[in-house]
């Protein structure tokens, strides 16, 4: 199927959905194929659905079929070829933990609206707070950012962003070489969910790519960045805080001091951490609604960028900043751990110069 679209990589506008495939799977993000005129993945062969085998068992992967979706993904240009020539009407999904993608899926269905302490998982909304023409998860997203005193993913023009068929949109991240992983939810779930109308498309899922068109339209890029942005930190904080990460925390390079340690610096560069990880210590004359999640990340992403630049230990950085944690929040070594580790590792990516403010 021709494919029309500015929007869409120079190498691929005007041109088929394999050649859209073909670009997702050149960027490193394994592609398998969807029905076609659907957002589902194509049918399993009749082996497969009668023999009840798990994915990871699947013989015909091995004969490169794409049975299971996204568990058969590859960057396989061959394959993809193949495929393709097979059915040129199939749409394109890309499994999003194997490409290292958070896909922030923002729904517009017509819903009832739920109570306002269900909006924003783990928030207390204010009775104050007017919610006359909340409707969807544009207008949840909206809140969570404007909670957080930060921009509105929905209006990030420095990554991909997809409009769906239904009127939602896609806001595509990719995650740190390292990071921590997040899990899939949905924005109803009563377990793991981000925001009301607000789905995550991570680890253990899949993601409609644009150029696919369904019976309802098609996927469609908005004007803007055609790549994936890395994820946010404060949005990495919120959906550590909500219960998305999927892997287990990593072991300290040091051990946490019982008493503050110290962060050495080098070339006498100034200590930009000091201010938040007061910020963090302070949160433990309160058991929540501080943002401690997000200054701490905060605080890990600066000590990982002046790092990444040698005006800091980075052994000494991580003591001190879990020390900080631990003292704030005791009750959750693991997870301050993790937010430690991944501020860090985010930060290493965006090295700091010392004359700069974090």
């Amino acid at each position: 199927m021709p494919v029309h679209s500015e929007n869409l990589p120079r190498e691929v506008s005007g041109g088929t959905t394999l050649d859209v495939a073909a670009w997702m799977a050149r960027q490193g993000y394994p592609v398998h194929p969807l029905a076609p005129g659907t957002k589902t993945p194509a049918p399993n062969c009749s082996d497969c659905r009668d023999g009840r085998h798990p994915a990871s068992e699947c013989p015909c992967h091995a004969r490169g079929g794409w049975c299971h979706g996204f568990h058969a993904a590859t960057t396989d240009l061959p394959t993809l070829s193949r495929w393709w020539r097979t059915e040129p009407d199939f749409g394109i999904g890309v499994a999003c933990g194997p490409a290292g993608l958070v896909v922030i899926d923002v729904d517009a269905h017509e819903a009832p609206l739920p109570d306002r302490q269900a909006l924003l998982p783990g928030i207390a909304i204010d009775p104050r707070v007017d919610l006359t023409g909340l409707t969807s998860g544009f207008d949840t997203l909206a809140l969570l950012a404007a909670y957080r005193s930060r921009p509105n993913p929905c209006e990030d023009a420095s990554t991909l962003r997809v409009r769906t068929p239904s009127g939602g949109m896609h806001v595509w991240y990719r995650m740190p070489v390292g990071a921590p992983r997040f899990r899939c939810s949905s924005g109803s779930g009563s377990k793991v969910a981000l925001a009301w109308q607000v789905d995550v498309r991570a680890v253990g899922g899949y993601i409609v790519a644009p150029s696919t068109r369904t019976k309802a339209g098609a996927y469609r890029p908005v004007p803007g960045a055609r790549l994936p942005a890395p994820l946010p930190m404060w949005l990495g904080a919120e959906l550590t805080r909500t219960g998305h990460t999927v892997d287990s925390a990593p072991a300290p390079a040091v051990a946490p001091a019982p008493g503050p340690v110290a962060v050495r610096t080098r070339r006498g560069g100034p200590r930009l951490v000091a201010s938040l990880l007061d910020e963090v210590r302070a949160c433990g004359a309160s058991p929540s609604g501080t943002a401690f999640s997000e200054k701490l990340n905060r605080a890990a992403f600066t000590a990982g960028g002046l790092a990444a630049t040698g005006h800091l230990v980075e052994a000494d950085a991580r003591q001190t900043l879990l020390e900080a944690a631990d003292h704030a929040r005791p009750h959750q070594p693991r997870r301050n751990a993790l937010i430690v580790e991944a501020g860090l590792r985010a930060g290493r990516d965006r090295p700091i110069n010392p004359k700069e403010r974090p």
